[in-house]
């Protein structure tokens, strides 16, 4: 079997026991996620990025962030890590990381239909 694909399931089984919030940029990527045993996700929605801080530092001291991989979705990613660390949240790369170095994945609502084509 392929080994990204043992690694990529792996990730996925380790985000779905833990308590780990997961934000998201839509609807769409959250549905993907669920499909995948996930919960514990937050999307943006279109709220302003000071609003989604507080509250995520509010209630987490740890969090994933799996906005896109393209060129939107890594600015909002910047600003969300940098800020979330600023207010004392932990940013876990570890899924991010992978999807980008060891996958083609650049859309996370293309999970599923990436791990299916797998």
């Amino acid at each position: 079997m392929n080994k990204n694909l043992d690694e990529l399931e792996y990730q996925i089984e380790k985000l779905k026991h833990s308590s780990t919030l997961i934000i998201v940029e839509g609807k769409k990527d959250k549905i993907a996620l669920q499909k995948l045993g996930l919960s514990n996700i937050m999307e943006l929605n279109k709220k302003p990025l000071f609003h989604i801080v507080e509250e995520i530092a509010n209630s987490n001291d740890e969090c994933v962030i799996l906005t896109d991989l393209d060129r939107e979705g890594k600015q909002l990613y910047s600003v969300l890590n940098s800020n979330l660390q600023k207010n004392g949240v932990k940013v876990n790369n570890k899924f991010r990381e992978f999807l980008f170095r060891h996958t083609k994945l650049r859309q996370i609502e293309g999970m599923t239909t990436y791990l299916e084509s797998l």
